[in-house]
């Protein structure tokens, strides 16, 4: 097992570098440390990422079969790896995945991985902007391409194992996790975010079928809001309300946001229907406290 990742890190030293920012490292409140914009293998596998990098990457041993099976048309492709070094999703599947490459031999001049951050401020975003009209919503995010085109993505974990998704991507018979939110993202980048409550009664027959929970558009339109496209968020969190209308969570998400932008009534209104479907003692203080400032 050492000696794969030998060669693996081998493999990463002989790929030609460039004379660009790799590995930068940030520090929250409390002095714990992050990483933000692109790294690379070795940095994952120093102190204080090993910790869970190395020890998930050599426990894991690939399907041998399956190996096998993707082994040469992996080569064809490039991939970029969204993942979170404060994200514990991302600390369980992203060693997995490059112990797959190592097993594959893949050309790692074809990979590129990308850090992003966990703070409000910068929600899911990276220090070079590398997420920008990706749609990463949730992480870790595997993005395959094939002759520049995206083909094919694994959002934060997969369906059955990493390579037996890898395979179903190879050939073309895998539909990622999230349908609700590559369908609202198509939504807005195609037809505009006034289409959402222009047509919310057709779209909520639609999404039923395909949202598991308030939280899968819930977190893609908090991701939107701390990226700048609050108009884009609110509209979403809006229609989620008319998807969940009875989650109690779906209108406290819209409340906080509308109190962000200042939209204090609206925000009261959103506060209080969320009472009606479960008692919270600190929203009721929270109203008092808005309705005082009006």
């Amino acid at each position: 097992m050492k000696k794969t990742l030998l060669t693996f890190i081998f493999l990463i030293i002989t790929v030609p570098t460039f004379s660009q920012t790799f590995n930068q490292e940030i520090f929250n409140t409390k002095g714990t440390a992050s990483l933000t914009g692109k790294i690379n293998f070795e940095k994952l596998n120093t102190v204080p990422y090993n910790e869970w990098f190395s020890k998930n990457y050599e426990s894991y041993v690939p399907k041998e079969n399956i190996i096998s099976d993707i082994k040469t048309n992996m080569q064809a492709y490039t991939i970029k790896i969204f993942m979170g070094t404060w994200c514990g999703d991302s600390k369980r599947e992203v060693p997995k995945f490059y112990k797959i490459l190592s097993e594959t031999n893949f050309p790692l001049n074809r990979l590129t991985t990308i850090a992003v951050e966990g703070d409000r401020e910068h929600y899911k975003q990276s220090v070079g902007g590398e997420q920008e009209g990706l749609n990463i919503h949730r992480v870790p995010t595997f993005i395959f391409y094939k002759n520049g085109k995206e083909v094919n993505r694994i959002v934060e974990s997969p369906k059955t194992t990493i390579e037996e998704d890898i395979k179903d991507i190879l050939s073309r018979n895998y539909t990622p996790n999230y349908a609700s939110v590559t369908k609202m993202n198509t939504i807005i980048e195609t037809l505009g975010t006034d289409y959402i409550s222009q047509n919310s009664e057709n779209l909520v027959n639609e999404f039923t079928t395909i949202s598991k929970s308030l939280y899968e558009l819930n977190t893609y339109a908090n991701v939107l809001f701390f990226a700048g496209k609050e108009k884009e968020a609110i509209e979403i969190l809006k229609f989620n309300i008319v998807l969940f209308p009875k989650e109690a969570d779906a209108y406290v998400s819209l409340a906080n946001k509308l109190v962000t932008t200042e939209n204090i009534s609206d925000a009261i209104s959103s506060y209080e229907h969320s009472l009606k479907f479960q008692k919270n003692e600190k929203i009721n203080i929270k109203i008092q406290q808005l309705k005082k400032s009006l």
